[in-house]
């Protein structure tokens, strides 16, 4: 047992929800866990069990919006390690990423004990270097699990290696009414795993024709997304739930309709089916969700396979254009009889 341990994960709420098996067999070995965020991961990080305090930090050789690696922003990060003086970290990383930059920062901190993955030679920067095939395509989830195995840490017994999040979740029937509806959320922070809006619009109305109740999801920033695909007839929460909100509405819900973005490993992590529009630009292997049942549609074998291209590649965006509206309902219904069958 040691005493403070570090982990870092400073991408989407995706990414940090996944990392929350690694998270927990860390803090099944430490007596404190706190996690390094970005600002768009820290409140799926303050829902993990696990996790006692995150500290945000903009990456900037990670976070999409290009954030200044200033002297003033460097020196901020390694102020704040100093100030937890962690006896271990982990950095986590996809397998796109490098772990070195910040296995400099925290050794530049006095951070005594560091491990990562990486494919690249660390010297002194690493204490615990975990080398993986690349080559093979596995699930993020147990990708990190795996790293912190290297490193000495092990899920306590009984923990199933699922996502999870901290309950008990907040009250959303008043948002809701009673369990038991579809959850579609058509939002994406990529455009190059969206939708297209009719489509969507498409797959809700063959969903209220078939007598579901449909709840729509979405950020604030996603209003007049979600009050398109919504309709008159659905129920529109866009921009009106907190992530936590968001995390009880999803559980609520007898399948979850999403592209691969962080609510479909959000609906995974309280347990529900996801019918996943999944954009092949990433492997679905890595970053569909996981450990619930779910349905994968889209063109895995489109030509913007593996580009990990945030913008479309291919005119028209066929791997995802080519789904209709009535393949969602109907892998909708498929996952909703398994979630009733789930004790």
């Amino acid at each position: 047992m040691i005493g403070t341990a570090l982990v870092v994960r400073p991408d989407n709420a995706g990414d940090v929800l996944l990392a929350g098996p690694a998270i927990r067999a860390v803090a099944a070995g430490a007596r404190e866990v706190v996690l390094l965020a970005g600002p768009h991961g820290r409140a799926a990080g303050e829902l993990l069990p696990g996790v006692d305090r995150v500290i945000e930090w903009q990456t900037p050789w990670i976070d999409p919006g290009h954030v200044p690696a200033t002297e003033a922003h460097i020196l901020g990060l390694i102020d704040a390690v100093r100030e937890i003086a962690p006896d271990a970290a982990l950095i986590l990383t996809s397998f796109h990423q490098s772990a070195l930059p910040t296995a400099l920062l925290l050794r530049m901190a006095g951070t005594p004990v560091i491990a990562a993955i990486s494919a690249d030679y660390p010297g002194s920067l690493l204490d615990v270097r975990h080398v993986v095939d690349e080559d093979v395509d596995v699930p993020e989830a147990e990708r990190m699990l795996d790293l912190a195995g290297a490193a000495g840490f092990a899920l306590p017994p009984g923990d199933d290696g699922r996502l999870a999040v901290r309950t008990p979740l907040p009250e959303v029937d008043h948002f809701t009414g009673p369990p038991g509806y579809v959850v579609v959320h058509p939002g994406t922070t990529a455009p190059a795993r969206a939708w297209p809006p009719q489509r969507w619009v498409e797959a809700v109305e063959g969903l209220l024709e078939a007598g579901e109740r449909v709840v729509v999801t979405g950020s604030p920033g996603e209003r007049e997304l979600t009050a398109l695909v919504a309709g008159p007839k659905a129920l529109d929460l866009g921009g009106a739930t907190t992530f936590a909100e968001l995390a009880a509405v999803l559980a609520g819900a007898s399948a979850v309709v999403a592209a691969n973005t962080g609510p479909a490993h959000l609906a995974a992590a309280v347990g529900t089916p996801v019918v996943s529009l999944f954009a092949p630009v990433v492997p679905a292997a890595r970053w569909a969700p996981y450990g619930v049942p779910s349905v994968l549609l889209g063109d895995q074998q489109a030509s913007c396979r593996g580009t990990r291209a945030r913008v479309c590649p291919v005119p028209g965006h066929p791997c995802l254009s080519s789904v209709r509206g009535d393949q969602v309902v109907e892998a909708v219904r498929r996952l909703a009889v398994v979630k009733e069958r789930v004790p």
